[in-house]
């Protein structure tokens, strides 16, 4: 980890490294230590003939900070009409499911409440894997329809 006032002698650590391979260690470090501190610090400039403070800031800002300068952030929850629209459709869904028979609920439930392979369903049911495939597939067509319909 780079430090902010720590310039490490590369010639020490690694005795025996050509000049080229130092230079490039030591802009290496530079860069480091530019990533890792220079950018995320405030900066103070001093003007003694106004009696000034000059505060720069950094480039990297923390959410308490933004937040203590009264920076308003967007909700990431979904909107009264998106929650509205999610609430319909759930009870469109519900009365749709309801219209199946009781082995169309039984799969669905099965496979998308309770979260349930086609393959584990099939082994039950007592069929293959792509029979409980093609009859799910089926099924949700008969939903969308339903639902278009309700």
């Amino acid at each position: 980890m780079a430090y902010p006032y720590w310039n490490p002698d590369f010639r020490k650590m690694y005795p025996g490294t050509n000049k080229e391979v130092l230079d490039v260690l030591k802009i290496s470090e530079r860069k480091m230590r530019y990533q890792e501190y220079d950018l995320k610090t405030e900066k103070f400039i001093v003007d003694s003939e106004n009696n000034k403070v000059i505060v720069i800031p950094s480039r990297e800002d923390s959410y308490e900070r933004l937040l203590g300068i009264g920076v308003q952030f967007e909700e990431k929850a979904p909107g009264v009409e998106e929650q509205m629209l999610r609430r319909m459709e759930a009870e469109q869904l519900h009365k749709a499911l309801s219209l199946l028979s009781a082995d169309e609920q039984y799969l669905v439930q099965e496979i998308y409440f309770h979260g349930r392979a086609e393959r584990d369903l099939a082994k039950e049911l007592g069929y293959s894997q792509n029979a409980v495939n093609k009859r799910k597939k089926r099924i949700l067509d008969k939903l969308r329809r339903l639902m278009e319909n309700l």
